[in-house]
């Protein structure tokens, strides 16, 4: 059917009627649909969609709503609305460009009396849920990607350390595209370990998993925002961190939980810090070398609120700028000699 087919406006044309372009999500579960949405489908003349797989379709059957499985041209779908009709699409997961495009050619020609078009959604995405799309895609690429579906705990740990590096390089760098990035990167090993956790044959777990322990730490060591306990500076809230945490742990040192293997500064740092909030009183041990100064020195700066490995990155880069300004001053020279 062409756009000439379609009615012609007239000031004495009857009521075009109503579109109204339905649009869901999958990302959140079929059937949970808005209050309006239901009012629209229920009292619509016709429910149209072009998908016959759509996920909606069982619902909208078992709630006594019969829909056509047919895809309108522009001009076909203001027919259908002459005379007032009420016609509802189910738009498909691509949103119904063609369509909306082709209803746009008609009302921009002047010659159709157009029906009142409506975009009604009938969910919208929760907070985080773009997530469940990363997991659909790691689910995939698992399956099917030669290099990811042999990938182990043990072969993605040193991608952990270095996506973790860049994305204190982009923190301090102060790049706020690097940064997104940076943490899309780190998001991801956490999906990519979640995914193959799942497949392990006596004990596996899931991303649902991860989240559900993290969730349940935040909230038994914050009892000042889920509980009765009360914090009003950031000093109480960590006696409220660290004393739930050792209730947790039950461990029997304080150097307990901290990794040996990650840089010496932020490990002398930490233990400092372990040593200083116990209240214990360690002198550092003395030694010849250079070791035991970089000790003193990160204990120092742990003191003084400083983090000596951020500190120490500050200072190379300056170094690294310092580099690059005698080697272009030095290039520039063999260009001005090359010249003479």
């Amino acid at each position: 059917m062409n756009a000439t087919s379609a009615t012609p406006a007239s000031p004495h044309t009857a009521d075009p009627g109503r579109i109204v372009l339905l649009t869901t999500t999958h990302r959140v579960a079929p059937g949970l649909l808005s209050w309006p949405a239901w009012q629209a489908l229920h009292d619509a003349d016709r429910v149209l969609c072009a998908d016959g797989a759509h996920p909606q379709l069982p619902y909208l059957r078992e709630a006594g709503i019969s829909v056509e499985r047919t895809a309108p041209a522009a001009e076909e779908l203001v027919d259908a609305c002459a005379g007032g009709r009420t016609v509802v699409v189910v738009a498909t997961g691509e949103g119904e460009p063609a369509l909306t495009d082709g209803l746009a050619r008609l009302a921009g020609s002047g010659r159709v009396s157009m029906p009142a078009l409506e975009l009604l959604p009938g969910s919208y995405d929760l907070p985080g849920a773009r997530i469940l799309d990363l997991v659909q895609v790691m689910d995939r690429i698992r399956a099917e990607c030669p290099w990811s579906s042999l990938q182990t705990h043990q072969g993605l740990a040193k991608y952990g350390i270095e996506e973790a590096y860049e994305l204190v390089e982009a923190i301090e760098e102060g790049d706020r595209d690097e940064l997104r990035e940076e943490l899309g990167d780190v998001l991801l090993q956490v999906v990519f370990h979640a995914r193959i956790a799942e497949e392990h044959p006596d004990e596996p777990f899931s991303l649902d998993d991860v989240a559900g322990g993290i969730v349940a730490k935040l909230i038994h060591r914050h009892p000042h925002v889920f509980g009765d306990a009360t914090a009003t500076t950031p000093e109480e809230v960590k006696e409220h961190w660290l004393r739930t945490k050792a209730e947790e742990k039950r461990r029997t040192s304080i150097t307990e939980g901290i990794p040996l293997g990650q840089p010496g500064l932020a490990l002398a740092a930490k233990l400092a810090s372990r040593v200083r909030t116990a209240g214990l009183d360690v002198p550092l041990p003395r030694g010849e070398g250079i070791g035991y100064e970089l000790l003193a020195l990160a204990a120092r700066a742990e003191a003084e609120g400083t983090d000596p490995e951020a500190a120490l990155r500050a200072a190379a880069r300056a170094y690294r700028d310092a580099v690059r300004a005698v080697e272009e001053a030095g290039a520039a020279e063999g260009s001005e000699g090359e010249g003479a």
